[in-house]
């Protein structure tokens, strides 16, 4: 089974949660379901499990009046052989963006607090209102994305041994020894093809064959389409795919802000704006906002009418450039604005899945880029990602300017520090 970092969020949350629900909430084919599942059946004496995609009879539980009581009783009527032992049950409802009424029941289930109650979805915001009121007090909320860096080398086997020891390279801020450097960026460029969704890890793992992690993910690929036609109105279906299909050709320009433009030539925000926000919805991108200055709070500056898109599973976004681009990018061959593009996709993915909060900054001269900054301790701090050896004109600009506390560039390369920049390999990417 693949070890997952959020394994530790549910049961901290097991220990700590009063008259609180849970809801995960992510993209599809991440593993929700399954880590939930584990956790229910190791943790608890009794696991009931609502799926309101695969059995839409179970939205009849929540007809009617939502006061747990009936809520107990109908689920004993629709589920068969449940046992609600009290202190010692979890309630999973599954695929809850397909129930809206399940969702405001969450508030009365909390307040019950005799049973355990997870829920987990997609597109939740689509269905905000169809809901008769959302449980804000009563639900707490954890986004889960498909695997991170640390969580492949995990399911590589990789020991956490070797992790701690690549940390405290980072800690020194010492060169790594070349093999152990070599082998970690090989380990990265295959992140980079077969990425975090476990379905395609696990058949990495099973054949150790490229060919077959490709076809995994153009079938995770038609799914996401059948999503769109299951969850998109008729008259917006075409236009989100159009809009994610793009974001190969977004990346793979010099400047890889999202231009409506490139999605079709009759493109503008009118048109395909609400199309973006269906796709951060489900889950499958990101949005990161330019600033007009890189100062704290970057909440104060941003400039949302200039973004870049980047899409939540860095092996997905690869599968779109197609197999030889695959092939390219594992043997390191790759040239051109499309490389960068994608290492920049790699680091948001990395640091995404951290948890961290990402702008970057483009100056009105269009003289300075900085690919990613991140508030800590009250400082804004810039991260540089280079794909291929270079200067860093831009980032060295912004530590004259702006005096930041220390300044990352992420690189093929080894370590080595200067002044307040940091010099790092871009696996490093893990531990800021």
């Amino acid at each position: 089974m693949l070890q997952r970092k959020i394994y530790r969020n549910l049961l901290d949350w097991k220990a700590k949660k009063s008259r609180e629900c849970l809801l995960v909430r992510g993209a599809r084919q991440i593993g929700k379901t399954f880590i939930i599942e584990d956790f229910g059946k190791k943790h608890y004496a009794s696991y009931i499990y609502l799926n309101f995609y695969q059995n839409p009879e179970h939205k009849k539980i929540f007809d009617g009046s939502l006061e747990a009581v009936e809520i107990y009783k109908k689920i004993s009527l629709y589920v068969r052989n449940v046992s609600f032992i009290e202190g010692d049950t979890l309630i999973f409802l599954d695929e809850i963006q397909d129930c809206p009424n399940a969702r405001t029941a969450l508030k009365f289930l909390a307040i019950d607090d005799r049973y355990d109650v997870i829920a987990s979805g997609s597109l939740l915001g689509l269905h905000y209102k169809e809901m008769a009121s959302i449980p804000v007090g009563y639900e707490r909320t954890l986004e889960m994305y498909s695997l991170d860096f640390e969580e492949f080398l995990w399911a590589v086997g990789k020991a956490p041994d070797a992790i701690t020891a690549l940390h405290e390279y980072f800690e020194r801020k010492e060169k790594v020894d070349d093999g152990i450097h070599q082998q970690f960026m090989s380990l990265l460029r295959e992140y980079l093809v077969v990425g975090g969704m476990p379905e395609v890890v696990n058949t990495f793992l099973k054949t150790n064959n490229y060919q077959e992690v490709y076809a995994t993910q153009k079938k995770i690929m038609e799914s996401y389409r059948e999503d769109i036609k299951h969850y998109a109105s008729a008259t917006t279906r075409q236009k989100i795919s159009d809009c994610y299909l793009s974001i190969p050709r977004q990346l793979a320009k010099e400047y890889t802000k999202f231009q409506y433009k490139v999605v079709s030539r009759e493109g503008n925000a009118r048109r395909y704006e609400n199309c973006l926000n269906w796709l951060v919805d489900a889950g499958m991108i990101k949005l990161c906002v330019n600033v007009s200055t890189p100062q704290f709070p970057l909440v104060a500056y941003e400039k949302p009418e200039q973004f870049k898109v980047y899409v939540t599973d860095i092996g997905l976004l690869t599968s779109l450039y197609g197999y030889e681009t695959q092939t390219a990018l594992l043997k390191d061959t790759l040239v051109g604005p499309a490389k960068g593009g994608i290492y920049e996709n790699l680091v948001f993915d990395m640091l995404m899945k951290r948890g961290m909060t990402l702008n970057y900054f483009k100056n009105d001269k269009n003289t300075q880029e900085i690919e990613f900054l991140f508030v800590q301790n009250g400082a804004v701090v810039p991260i540089e990602v280079k794909s291929k050896r270079g200067a860093t004109v831009s980032l060295n600009t912004f530590i004259t300017e702006y005096a930041p506390p220390y300044a990352y560039k992420l690189v093929a390369g080894n370590m080595g520090v200067s002044g307040t920049k940091i010099t790092m390999p871009l696996y490093m990417a893990i531990f800021i």
